[in-house]
């Protein structure tokens, strides 16, 4: 099944009841210390019991508006696109690098192990700030965090990393134009989708293919065909 809610994106209208305390322990309380099954080089906080953890806490979350814990799962994309800048550190090294819509930091973690030379993650979920510093501690490196929507902004990075984004129509209508600008400008964006609904038909160059090990009970398989595209 596809996710319900936007990665990273808050119920319209939510209203936030949230401390960096009270994340940090949620974050810890919920979930171990683990490496994804396509990543294993890199260690995140992931939720254990992943369908106990997502429906609970989809129900307790929405009670103070906040939304579902995207954070503390390695989606498909997330893990091609980390497996892939791992695979391939010239891609990163030495370069500015944004990881768009973060969620876990998994991405930009790979890309840090990989040499990039300065690493901004983003994500408007107000968990994915305490969840990246976590698994950034955890891997023993280190990134800027961007809690603020940067679509349409250019802050000079090299490459644009975004893992499983095409899952919504507005979302994806909104992220091409940015993507393309940034293109123009000579940004190197590098996409990681395993076949979500919305992933552009057209201007896309295959990188690499792989089959990428998720949970059944949040996909509709137990594993994905996950392609890394990047923006022709």
């Amino acid at each position: 099944m596809e996710r319900g809610l936007p990665h990273g994106r808050a119920q319209p209208g939510a209203v936030t009841k949230l401390t960096p305390g009270s994340a940090r322990k949620f974050i810890l309380d919920n979930t171990a210390l683990m490496a994804p099954p396509h990543v294993p080089e890199v260690l995140l906080h992931l939720a254990d019991e992943a369908h106990d953890l997502w429906l609970r806490t989809e129900e307790e979350l929405a009670e103070i508006g906040l939304p579902p814990p995207f954070w503390a799962f390695a989606w498909a994309g997330g893990q091609g696109l980390a497996r892939y800048v791992l695979d391939h550190p010239e891609t990163v090294r030495g370069k500015i690098v944004l990881d768009f819509a973060s969620g876990s930091g998994l991405v930009a973690i790979a890309a840090l192990k990989a040499g990039a030379s300065r690493m901004v993650a983003a994500d408007i979920d107000p968990f994915c700030e305490t969840a990246i510093e976590l698994n950034l501690r955890a891997n023993g490196v280190e990134a800027e965090f961007q809690g603020a929507d940067c679509v349409d902004r250019d802050d000079g990075w090299d490459v644009v990393l975004a893992g499983d984004v095409f899952y919504d129509k507005a979302f994806a209508d909104r992220l091409m134009p940015w993507f393309a600008a940034l293109k123009v400008r000579g940004a190197d964006i590098l996409v990681g989708d395993p076949g979500r609904a919305y992933l552009p038909k057209q201007g896309l160059q295959s990188l690499a293919v792989y089959q990428v090990p998720v949970t059944r009970v949040l996909e509709d398989a137990e594993v994905k065909r996950t392609t890394v595209w990047r923006l022709a």
